[in-house]
């Protein structure tokens, strides 16, 4: 992990549980409200106008939370929706609006962490990272995996902090443990897109008013966005999960980053969205593929692995019962074998 910070505890499948504290995305997810990220609508129907998103699309969101940006996407789009996020309570609730809300068939949900997508290579046609997405493990692991999944061709969207200038890694991490996101500047996140071979990057400053409107924020201020009923329901929430060594941790920080981010005003809100590289010799993917092993396979013929080796599920499938129609999800296990000695090399 190096500089990053320490991963969160683990459960049996591998991902992500809960960290000691809340961060205060883990508190605005408490929240029965369902609340858009920062950005609101306002963004994610940009997004959907950037990457040229049109019915029968597939769409992965990691990070995804509660399912709000997904199931917008789909309502508003008609796409075939997938979400990932490391939390399984949030999954199972993500899971639980999509079947009361008819959306069973074009939404589907995983536990799984964004450095290790339970999915095969190439078969989305858009593929956003929230801000959730990369707060607990290497962000250049969970670009590359963003990436990974992503047809060649298709649109890779990140939506995450950046700081507005250089920030030394101590400070870096008290804002990453209390915010649930981790901050790092522009420059730093296009980098990590061109190493996945993400191409013709852009960035938009969404905490810009003339960009996302009047009042906009980068991120989630806890104090102002619930009346005191709701701090209280919520502060109850965390308190049975995390205890009250947890939830005095967090509030233990909020003096030092509530100084970085009100008075020097040190983050803001980008949305990057580059292209996934076309490989040149690749004109037939599923020949291409066959023929060079070490390159992204992109035909969606090759089986589907053992559904043991997939994170949250028994069956391969999510709880509901739901499949994202006609979308091969996972990798072949010699697949998922090659990749773990490819990054271990």
């Amino acid at each position: 992990m190096g500089a990053y910070l320490t991963p969160m505890p683990q459960n049996s499948s591998g991902t992500g549980v809960t960290a000691s504290a809340p961060s205060m995305l883990d508190l605005v997810r408490l929240s029965p409200r369902l609340l858009f990220p920062p950005g609101g609508v306002d963004l994610y129907r940009h997004i959907a106008l950037l990457t040229d998103m049109k019915a029968g699309d597939e769409v992965l969101v990691v990070g995804c939370g509660k399912g709000v940006t997904l199931e917008y996407l789909v309502r508003e789009h008609q796409v075939h929706g997938s979400g990932v996020d490391a939390d399984p309570d949030l999954v199972d609730i993500a899971e639980a609006r999509a079947r009361e809300a008819g959306l069973g068939m074009s939404l589907q949900f995983q536990t799984g962490s964004a450095d290790a997508l339970p999915y095969r290579d190439g078969i989305f046609d858009v593929a956003v990272g929230e801000l959730g997405m990369a707060a607990f493990v290497d962000p250049g692991e969970a670009v590359r995996e963003l990436a990974r999944v992503t047809r060649p061709g298709g649109s890779v969207v990140l939506v995450q902090l950046s700081c507005k200038g250089p920030v030394d890694e101590s400070r870096r991490q008290v804002l990453a443990e209390h915010l649930g996101a981790r901050p790092m500047m522009a420059v730093e996140w296009k980098r990590l897109l061109k190493s996945a071979e993400v191409e013709d990057i852009f960035t938009e400053d969404w905490s810009d008013e003339e960009t996302a409107g009047p009042g906009a924020k980068p991120f989630f201020d806890f104090t102002e966005i619930f009346s005191l009923s709701e701090k209280a329901g919520i502060l109850r929430r965390a308190w049975q999960r995390w205890g009250l060594k947890g939830v005095r941790t967090v509030f233990g920080r909020e003096r030092e980053v509530h100084r970085l981010l009100k008075r020097e005003r040190l983050l803001r809100l980008d949305l990057l969205k580059g292209r996934r590289r076309v490989l040149e010799h690749a004109e037939d993917p599923e020949q291409a593929s066959a023929e060079t092993p070490g390159e992204v396979r992109v035909g969606p013929q090759a089986s589907p692995r053992d559904p043991a080796d997939v994170p949250g599920s028994a069956d391969g499938n999510s709880e509901s019962g739901t499949q994202t129609a006609g979308l091969p999800l996972f990798g072949r296990e010699e697949e998922v074998d090659r990749r773990d000695d490819d990054n271990t090399g």
